[in-house]
């Protein structure tokens, strides 16, 4: 979110400056892993439906502006047994829920019953009774690809990039607000805070217990020898939405590598944003025991990589994006949830906009932390926000 906020603010002739603990883009937050699912119809809410498509065309103005490739639309496909009604980010009947945003916006989608899915797509180990939805315009982001295009155009239109200087305060009063780094102090007319997991200690302790970190597990295994075709094309994005609450999702063998990335969801275990542990090996064997060798065709057990990625969740698995509860001039953008990287580019274009010129393209009013607690928040889509002279972002 910070980098796509960035870009939009140096676009519209903002004096602004991003300030990041790491060197983005990096693997210590929610946006990396090669790639990251991207889907318009989403069983999560209809109102990220919006966000999303915004964000495609985004993407694809970005692409001609850097050359670089971002958005690659190789299909996806949510798969889910008949009668499941197993939640994904707080989504009971997750497939059902996807059909029905499907039909509202008229995304084109097919319907596939099991035998469907074996035909058309053989990479998927099937029991006989799921169904699938199946998106055409679906398929993943390359996120470090994507951050690296947002602050390298975003430098060119005269934003600042301040790298592994980390913020270890954010204050403020009616005329401003400053930030105080390991470096330096900031002040700003306003600050945006996309710290992700690192958000919590720039928010009063009444908000705090709503922002959550779990980690979670990305893995990388290795293909049979003479493995069926898993390259983009032949094989889609995919969630598999198991018993019991639990989810598989992959990506296709991109950049003809024969390994396929997967990952799971678990909201049982908390981190510290800075827990930087490797994954248990006794994880990733529980991992392809239980979850990807009965679901797919000729992955091997042999883990080429893996990596930690940490979700900051929210109690309803949504999105903030709301004014401070204690800083006037300071927008709070983070927790996503885990399924936010898809969104970010049209969401940092709608924060731009609300600095700017006081209103936004999107509704961003399902964002408010209003819906956790009392009194509500004044920030809703055209209203609430007043254009500053001058702006910091921070992604901490």
């Amino acid at each position: 979110m910070g980098s796509a906020t960035l870009l939009q603010l140096a676009l519209r002739g903002v004096r602004v400056i991003g300030v990041d603990r790491f060197s983005p883009p990096h693997r210590f937050g929610s946006s990396h892993g090669q790639t990251r699912i991207t889907r318009l119809a989403n069983g999560e809410g209809e109102v990220y439906t919006p966000v999303v498509r915004r964000s495609h065309a985004l993407w694809r103005e970005l692409e001609e502006h850097t050359g670089a490739e971002l958005l690659v639309q190789c299909g996806g496909i949510v798969i889910q047994r008949h009668r499941s009604v197993s939640a994904l980010h707080g989504a009971p009947d997750f497939l059902h829920r996807t059909l029905d945003c499907a039909r509202s916006f008229g995304i084109a989608h097919e319907v596939l019953d099991a035998s469907a899915i074996g035909e058309r797509f053989p990479q998927f180990l099937l029991s006989g009774d799921e169904r699938g939805y199946f998106e055409p315009a679906a398929g993943y982001l390359r996120p470090e690809a994507c951050i690296t295009a947002e602050l390298d155009l975003a430098a060119r239109h005269g934003a600042g990039i301040r790298r592994n200087e980390t913020v270890l305060d954010v204050s403020g009063d009616q005329a401003s607000v400053r930030v105080t780094t390991s470096a330096d102090t900031y002040t700003a007319g306003h600050c945006i805070v996309c710290a992700g997991s690192w958000v919590a200690p720039f928010l009063p302790d009444s908000v705090r217990p709503y922002f959550t970190v779990y980690p979670q597990t990305l893995a990388w295994f290795a293909l049979r020898d003479g493995a069926t075709d898993h390259s983009p094309g032949a094989m889609p994005v995919f969630i598999r939405v198991l018993e019991h609450d639990r989810v598989l999702y992959g990506f296709p063998a991109i950049d003809s590598e024969p390994v396929i990335k997967v990952g799971t969801e678990q909201f049982e275990r908390t981190s510290a944003p800075d827990d930087d542990a490797a994954v248990d090996s006794g994880d990733l064997q529980a991992l392809y025991n239980d979850r990807v060798a009965p679901t797919l065709r000729d992955v091997t057990p042999k883990v080429i990589s893996s990596v930690r990625c940490r979700y900051t969740t929210t109690p309803d698995h949504g999105f903030i994006v709301d004014q401070h509860p204690s800083i006037e001039n300071a927008l709070i953008v983070s927790a996503c949830s885990g399924h936010g990287f898809k969104h970010s580019a049209a969401l940092g274009e709608a924060v731009a906009e609300l600095v700017v010129t006081g209103r936004s393209s999107l509704d961003l009013s399902p964002f408010s932390l209003s819906r956790f607690r009392e009194p509500a928040s004044t920030l809703q889509s055209g209203r609430g926000v007043t254009r500053p002279d001058s702006y910091a972002s921070t992604t901490a």
